[in-house]
């Protein structure tokens, strides 16, 4: 399975971090990035520039917009993101684990749906809930 992990940092407080602290992140980052793809785990990734020079488009009723920044609101912005193999979520969430941004920031795990997957399946968030409750009643039976 294909999982992407999406990293996610309070740039004010990144861009606090003294050089000597960031440089040994990033190179604990390239350290993790070559062990995970001579195992097979790494897909791809990439760092992504601040969140100031981000634009978001919208569509309203057949109107487009564009907007500076992503407009969210929160502190933690995107960063940059890891698209990784693995064999299931257990398995996935001890790769994330490695990643050194998980160090001082949010890194959000999520599977990948498969282009034939996305196009035979759609699953709403009361589909998702039903099928775990009904998971769950099997085991107990």
């Amino acid at each position: 399975m294909k999982f992407l992990c999406l990293i996610y940092f309070d740039e004010d407080e990144r861009d606090a971090i003294p050089a000597e602290q960031w440089d040994a992140l990033i190179h604990d980052a390239h350290l993790t990035r070559d062990e995970l793809q001579a195992s097979g785990a790494y897909l791809g990734g990439n760092a992504l520039q601040p969140v100031r020079t981000a634009v978001t488009l919208r569509r309203k009723r057949g109107e487009r917009s564009w907007t500076d920044g992503p407009f969210a609101e929160t502190k933690e912005a995107l960063a940059g993101y890891v698209l990784i193999e693995a064999p299931d979520l257990e398995a996935a969430k001890e790769i994330t684990l490695r990643l050194p941004p998980s160090r001082i920031g949010t890194v959000e795990l999520r599977p990948v749906w498969e282009r034939e997957d996305h196009a035979v399946r759609r699953v709403t968030a009361v589909q998702e809930i039903q099928g775990s409750r009904g998971s769950a009643a099997a085991g107990r039976g």
